[in-house]
Order: C-alpha cells, then structure tokens, then sequence
C-alpha cells in the first residue's frame, strides 16, 4: 500500500507526520509545496520543507509549530545591532540548514536531492520531496499591487486585501523526480488540512501533477473548522476573494480532483451540500492539538479509505 501526502506547512506538516506514525516508511511519500521558496540574505530558504522535516525528525517547535524546538537566536540578534534586515527570523540551528541546502544548490544539486538527504540526515524516513526542483514562486495579488509571498505573509503579517495570485515560472516547472512515480503507485493521495490558496494550489498547478491524480482516491482535510482557519490567513482569503469560508468553501475550491472529504464534526452540518459535489464525506475531530490527535486522525482518514494502519512509531 502506498500513500502520497501534499503539505504546505504546519498544518500538512502535523498530518503528515500523524500519516508517519501508523504508516511503514517506504509506503509514505509526502510532497511539499515550494512557492514558499525564496531568497533572503544570500541564502535559499524553504520553509514549507522545512517545516515537513523538522516536524517529522520530532525537531519542530511545539508552540509555533515552525523553526526548531531547541534554537538560538544569537544570529539574528547580532545582525539586529548591525542594521540588517530581520523581519524573517532565522535561528543559529535554522540558519545551518540554509546555509547547507544553498551550497550544495549552487554547486549543482538538486532541491530534491538536497532534501532527500538533509531528511535522511535528520532521522526523517519517509520520503519528502519538494513539488519541483524548478523555481516557481508565489505573488499574492493584492490591492497594493503583487507581492511576494514571505514579504505578505511574513514581512506585511498577511494584512493587505488579496484579489488573487500568480505562481510565476509554471509553463516552464516540471514535477521534482519522483513525484509522478510516486502519485502513480499510490492507492491514496491525500492533502493535509494546508492552506487551498496558497498551499496546495501551488502543488496542483504543477504540470502533471493534478493530470496524474486523475482516478485515485483523492482525499482532503479541510483547514477551516467552524468557519474559521486553524491556522494563517485562509479563511481571510476566502472573505476577501468573495466566498464565506467554510468547510464546504474547501470542497466546493478542489471540486473535480476530490473524491472524499473529511470535515471536522462541528460543521456536521455542511455534510449534505458537499456530497452534491460529488464527493464522499467523512466526519471526524481534525483538530491535532497533541501528537496523539494526529496520530489518531491519520489512522482514522486511512479507515475510512479501507487501507489498512498499523502502529509503527511510538507517540
């Protein structure tokens, strides 16, 4: 049995690490959005990636959800005192990544190749790949104009008004090896409860990708929980696109790629309107408060496909 897993950050990050747990390694392949990728003090930084790996290697820090658990930030506040720019914060661990992934990109590797091996390095079994070792970032449209991703989400905290976006260099982009091979051998493709917009989107947009999702079981976990997001901006970009965010709101975004859906059990309600979508419906707690609760919800989304689970990393 093989699954393919899409995430973008925190969020897919949690369920895909809850998919590591009852999941035999090699079975588990977990594609990861890029349009997040960019450059920031010479260095190539990836962060949905890295918020995939650190979770899996149990590194990831428990409050925040990204960076590490274990950091410093002595880097950071030196290049305060020196007039440098630190509105994306890196930490003294963090800042070895990047610094490691930019050598070995520019002394010819690929991204893939590159996060393969950092992953194995940090204890990370399971298989993560970027969606593409090809840049392909993120602009956010917004009623100041286009800005790239990081500087309106991290730089701007995702205040200004979006009416869209633009996900530059995709007539050129083709899927990161493996990636295809992956989704081909799946009985499953499942996205994690990542942002629709700018999340999964990305990865989807990817040619070939969405091409090669076409008659698997596709399954998501809808990020928005009583109309609100669990996490980020989505359900502020859903008002500000003109659509009141709901878990229907999500179904109704992936209509023609899903063919199942899980919502949480407090929008029960909304349990008829996505099956008109077509699509089956299954109602759980999506909340993952706790290692245990991913652990739990993992399984139970497997269940509910008929694949089989069985616990093997220890909670």
């Amino acid at each position: 049995m093989k699954v393919v897993a899409l995430s973008g950050g925190v969020g897919g990050a949690k369920f895909a690490d809850g998919l590591a747990r009852v999941l035999p390694a090699e079975d588990l392949t977990i594609i990861v959005n890029t349009g997040d990728d960019f450059e920031h003090l010479g260095m190539r930084i990836s962060p949905d990636l890295d918020t995939v790996v650190y979770t899996l290697a149990g590194l990831a820090h428990p409050e925040t959800g990204w960076g590490r658990a274990d950091e410093s930030w002595s880097f950071i506040e030196t290049l305060d005192v020196l007039g440098g720019p630190t509105w994306f914060r890196v930490g003294d661990r963090d800042l070895a990544l990047h610094i490691e992934r930019t050598r070995r990109l520019r002394a010819g590797e690929p991204l893939s190749g590159v996060t393969r091996d950092l992953a194995r390095r940090m204890g990370v079994e399971a298989t993560v790949l970027p969606m593409s070792d090809d840049p392909t970032p993120t602009f956010v449209l917004t009623e100041e104009g286009p800005l790239p991703f990081q500087e309106y989400f991290v730089a701007r905290g995702w205040q200004p008004k979006v009416k869209g976006f633009r996900f530059e260099g995709m007539d050129r982009a083709r899927p990161a090896p493996g990636v295809l091979q992956a989704i081909d051998q799946a009985q499953a493709v499942l996205l994690g409860p990542s942002n629709p917009w700018v999340s999964l989107d990305p990865i989807l947009a990817v040619p070939g990708i969405r091409e090669a999702m076409i008659g698997k079981r596709v399954v998501a976990v809808s990020p928005i929980v009583g109309g609100k997001a669990l996490k980020g901006p989505a359900a502020k970009i859903f008002t500000e696109l003109g659509v009141p965010p709901s878990a229907a709101a999500v179904a109704s975004h992936y209509r023609g790629t899903l063919t199942d859906f899980v919502l949480d059990a407090v929008d029960r309600e909304s349990e008829s309107e996505i099956r008109g979508f077509g699509m089956k419906v299954w109602i759980a707690d999506t909340i993952m408060r706790s290692v245990e609760d991913r652990t739990r919800l993992a399984g139970e989304v497997l269940s509910f496909l008929g694949l089989p689970v069985a616990e093997r990393r220890a909670v």
